[in-house]
């Protein structure tokens, strides 16, 4: 799955927090208000927003090591051919490159 659409299902989840929270716990706990309800949304909200950032830092990770093996592997095509051969593996592979690029660019940008 990607990252946007674990982005929109826990802000969904959090959109259905207070109604859940409401229907829970004594009716003591559910007198204390909404600053409390509040406070906690707050906090879960950063919570996993703290682990979304964790998450795309390492697929970042992951994407940039992948995109320097396939620019070595690229290199190594390129190499092998001459000037009046270029082979279909170095179209595809910068093909491969311009897309995983463009994923980290976009990951690079953060959640819109």
């Amino acid at each position: 799955m990607s990252f946007r659409l674990y982005s929109s299902a826990f802000m969904l989840l959090f959109l259905c927090l207070p109604t859940f929270a409401q229907h829970q716990g004594t009716p003591s706990q559910q007198q204390e208000g909404p600053l409390d309800a509040d406070e906690t949304r707050a906090r879960i909200i950063h919570d996993m927003e703290k682990k979304a950032a964790k998450e795309r830092v390492a697929a970042l990770k992951s994407d940039t090591d992948k995109l320097l093996k396939l620019s070595i592997e690229l290199k190594d095509y390129v190499d092998k051919s001459d000037e009046n051969v270029l082979s279909l593996n170095v179209i595809k592979k910068a093909e491969e490159i311009e897309k995983l690029a463009k994923s980290v660019r976009d990951k690079m940008k953060g959640p819109n």
